[in-house]
């Protein structure tokens, strides 16, 4: 599990694939919110924009009011309220008149006829609950575009899945690696237990290699961050013959970020890498079982050198890592 999603975190990282997903995932998240979620509601609309069920019980009480009281003007006002729906809600009326006297809606229509110098004519409306045909047409249409979302995903998520289990890639090494080391007890050297703990691991070929950790109280407190990543290499060409690594602390209240560079046997002693990597931060010399020691304010990083191996080939001895785990462990600083 672990090596599949260093493999979906790995491609994450490509800019391409980032932004695709994305807009997939905010597609489907905004059609969720927007049908199911969060859909449009009307607030101090009138009697037009009803259901048609709302509509023709509108349009009753409406001439209920006109033959209990005659008040023309109102019952005009009224039915203008209904809008372009009024004729045809009138003529679906005359087939549902509900608890009304088919000859009250009679006389109603003819006072509408009389007052507006036209007849009533209209196609009846569609049944309550039916869409029209614009909203069939962008409910059909949101319904297609999430099953394309989701097809596509599905196809991506597959290959990927399928290329994973079938090819042993340098990010399933490294997290397969980082998973089998065991972790230290800290206790037994006499310390207290850290804050957090991780284990990393670089093996030649993940070139995208860049691992970063929050740092959280056990009540959720965000304290801060840590992390190692490619800092230099050497010669051309593909896979990154990795010659350096930069390992950080950041804390959230102090402004400075720490830094160590841990380098090579052969670029360590190479004056123009020293002279390119030094304003990164201390140069260490990466040795099997070396502790490297990183402060902030109020936080200390040691990070132990579990396991090193040298790569082979054209290039000199010891100037690129074949491998490299790294052991992390958080504690709270302790001041003087």
């Amino acid at each position: 599990m672990e090596a599949i999603l260093a493999i979906i975190r790995n491609n994450l990282r490509k800019p391409a694939i980032a932004i695709a997903l994305g807009v997939v995932v905010g597609l489907i998240i905004g059609l969720v919110f927007g049908w199911v979620v969060w859909p449009v509601e009307y607030t101090d609309g009138t009697p037009e924009i009803l259901r048609t069920d709302l509509q023709k019980d509108y349009l009753r009480m409406t001439i209920d009011s006109y033959n209990r009281t005659g008040d023309v003007d109102t019952a005009m006002a009224r039915w203008d309220i209904l809008g372009a729906a009024a004729d045809a809600i009138f003529i679906s009326l005359q087939s549902d008149p509900g608890y009304l006297d088919p000859a009250e809606i009679q006389e109603f229509g003819q006072l509408v006829q009389s007052v507006k110098g036209a007849p009533i004519q209209a196609t009846p409306p569609a049944e309550s609950g039916s869409m029209t045909g614009l909203s069939q047409i962008v409910f059909y249409a949101s319904i297609a575009v999430v099953a394309i979302l989701l097809g596509v995903g599905a196809m991506y998520l597959f290959r990927l899945f399928r290329r994973g289990s079938g090819t042993v890639t340098p990010v399933m090494q490294a997290a397969e690696l980082s998973r089998s080391v065991e972790r230290t007890d800290y206790r037994t050297h006499g310390l207290e237990p850290p804050i957090t703990q991780s284990m990393t691991t670089y093996v030649f070929g993940y070139d995208l290699y860049d691992e970063s950790f929050s740092i959280d109280t056990q009540g959720g407190k965000y304290l801060g961050e840590y992390g190692v990543g490619i800092c230099e290499k050497i010669g051309v060409g593909e896979p990154k013959k990795v010659t350096a690594l930069e390992v950080w602390l950041f804390e959230e209240n102090d402004i400075k970020t720490a830094t160590k560079v841990l380098m090579s046997e052969h670029a360590y002693n190479d004056p123009g890498i020293r002279a390119r990597l030094e304003p990164k931060g201390d140069l260490i010399l990466l040795k099997r079982g070396e502790e490297i020691l990183l402060e902030t304010a109020n936080l200390q990083l040691l990070a132990t050198v579990v396991d090193l191996e040298y790569g082979m080939g054209s290039m000199p001895a010891n100037s690129y890592f074949q491998r490299v785990t790294l052991e992390f462990a958080i504690w709270p600083r302790v001041k003087n």
